[in-house]
Order: structure tokens, then C-alpha cells, then sequence
């Protein structure tokens, strides 16, 4: 029990904390949640994601190891989403709606701290969070966006939309600079550092002013199936697949971690962008966000012995 309380004031707290600060700085100045959601997405993400896999020391197998484990996980949540919407008689825009609560959850934000605090700026633990923010990016804003914009048609337009974003070409540079080691100028690499070491903060701050503006309204059971889908059936998934592929050590801790994330507030900023459920969007965030305090402290103290 001393260890379980422990892991929520030294690794949950912390994030709440500027979680907290970033809700009460929007409800005191109320502020431009469009720039800010900007300044992540084209700014902080892509330089956190650039800077880390740029430093990486990761094997190729530790590489595919990833892969593959996203790959099985993201899979085996949506049969699971799947399963619900059928058994629930969900229409089309809810299917899509409810699916996008479940498979994108906040590895950004809100995963990149814990794993942080977990492994105490452990880089390669890091590393393997980056490599998950990066596939849980490249998901959301391809396929995330593209079934979204499926429903009224524009699917080439969906598709082409992702080659704008960011964050692919931070991957590119990331990756491609890593495999031939070459070494960044100075007046490059100090700005890339500064903006990685930035998000984070930044990051939870946002979270926490979006999470202040985010209103309750219906769908109140189909918000709690996907919350336990998302918060309870993901680790269990994820600890499966860990033992299906032989993971073990740091890379089974840090993957199983990963999956406890809450929903991303990236579904239900792209829901209210093309107006798919918004509602249903924004209390998943909520919930899971809130629940996550008990839910994820529980997945790394299980972790921990496990593991």
C-alpha cells in the first residue's frame, strides 16, 4: 500500500499538479486554446520527437519490438471497440466516435511525463514512449482523420492532409539523421533541445486548459464502457501481448505503461473539428483523464512487481 501511494505523490501528482495549473490559468485569463493546441501539434510534438529519436540508442530490434506490440495492441482495442459498438447498436458516427476514444490515448502529454518520473529521465525508456507517441501521431492524424472525413466523403483529401503535418517529417529527419550519424550544427541542435525540453510542461498545461473548457451532456454509459475499455481492458491487452512476444525489463515496463494512458484530447479536438459526436468525445477525456490518477498508478505498481 506505501508503494502504491508513493507512485501517487511522486509520479501522479505531479502531473496533475500542472494539469491543475493549466485549468485554473484558463478560467483566470481564458486562453487561446486554438494557438496553444498549435504550438504542440506543429511545435513541441515534432521537436520532442525529432530530438529523441535523433539521440536514440535504440537496436533495430528494440525497434520492432515496438512496432509490432503497437501494432497487436492497437488491433486487439479496436475488435474490442468493435465488439461494443455492435452490442450497443451504434450508428456510424458513434462507431467512429467511440473507436477514436478507445485507440488514441494521450502519449503525449500525459504518457511522456509519467514515463519520465517512472524511470527517472531514463533515455532509454524514453525513447520507447517517443516511439509510441510517434505511431499513436501517425494514427491519429491519418487514420483518425480519414475515417472522420469518410463519413461525408473527402477521403483523398483526408489522406493528403496528413503530408502537412509535422510530425511525419520529424520522424524522417529523426530517424534518417540517427542511421548516419551525422552531427547537427550547434545553432540546430540547441533550439531542437530547447523545444523538447519544453513540451512537456507545456504539453500538461494545455491538457489541463482544454480539459477546463470540456462540458458533461449525454452518452454518459457509452462514455463509461469506453473509459474501461481504454483505462482497465488496455493494460490487460497490453501485459498479454508483452508475454505473447517474450518482453521483459524495461521495455515490457515502459510498453504496459504506455497502454494505461487516458483517451487523447486529440479525439475530441478532431470530433468538434468535423463535428462527429463531439459531446460523447469530450467526456471520454474527462472521465478517463480523471480516473487515470488510480488506474495508471495501479498499472505501474502491478509493473513494478511484475516486472
Amino acid at each position: 500500500m506505501n508503494a502504491f501511494i508513493t507512485i501517487m505523490l511522486d509520479i501522479i501528482l505531479p502531473v496533475f499538479v500542472l494539469i491543475g495549473i493549466g485549468a485554473a490559468l484558463q478560467r483566470k485569463f481564458s486562453l487561446d486554446l486554438y494557438t496553444l493546441a498549435k504550438i504542440n501539434i506543429y511545435f513541441l510534438v515534432p521537436g520532442i520527437i525529432f530530438v529523441k529519436l535523433y539521440e536514440a540508442k535504440l537496436s533495430w530490434d528494440v525497434f520492432q519490438q515496438v512496432f509490432i506490440f503497437f501494432a497487436l495492441f492497437i488491433v486487439s482495442l479496436y475488435v474490442f471497440s468493435l465488439l461494443a459498438s455492435l452490442l450497443f447498436h451504434y450508428n456510424k458516427s458513434m462507431k467512429v466516435a467511440f473507436s477514436n476514444s478507445v485507440l488514441f490515448y494521450n502519449s503525449g502529454n500525459y504518457g511522456v511525463p509519467v514515463n519520465d518520473l517512472v524511470f527517472r529521465h531514463d533515455p532509454f525508456a524514453l525513447s520507447i514512449q517517443i516511439l509510441i507517441l510517434t505511431f499513436q501521431n501517425i494514427l491519429t492524424f491519418s487514420y483518425g482523420i480519414f475515417v472522420l472525413k469518410a463519413i461525408n466523403g473527402g477521403k483523398l483529401k483526408a489522406a493528403l492532409g496528413y503530408f502537412k503535418m509535422p510530425v511525419l517529417y520529424a520522424v524522417l529527419f529523426g530517424v534518417g539523421l540517427n542511421v548516419t550519424n551525422i552531427q547537427l550544427p550547434a545553432f540546430i541542435e540547441t533550439p531542437a533541445q530547447y523545444s523538447a525540453d519544453a513540451m512537456i510542461a507545456i504539453a500538461l498545461l494545455t491538457l489541463g486548459a482544454q480539459m477546463a473548457q470540456l462540458r458533461f451532456s449525454e452518452h454518459l454509459f457509452s462514455v463509461y464502457a469506453s473509459v474501461f475499455i481504454r483505462l482497465v481492458c488496455g493494460p490487460v491487452i497490453a501485459f498479454s501481448l508483452v508475454l505473447l512476444l517474450h518482453l521483459d525489463g524495461v521495455v515490457a515496463q515502459a510498453l504496459i505503461i504506455s497502454s494505461a494512458m487516458p483517451t487523447s484530447v486529440n479525439s475530441s479536438i478532431i470530433a468538434q473539428e468535423y463535428e462527429n459526436e463531439p459531446a460523447f468525445a469530450t467526456q471520454a477525456v474527462i472521465f478517463s483523464t480523471l480516473l487515470s490518477s488510480v488506474t495508471v498508478s495501479a498499472t505501474i505498481y502491478f509493473v513494478r512487481i511484475l516486472f
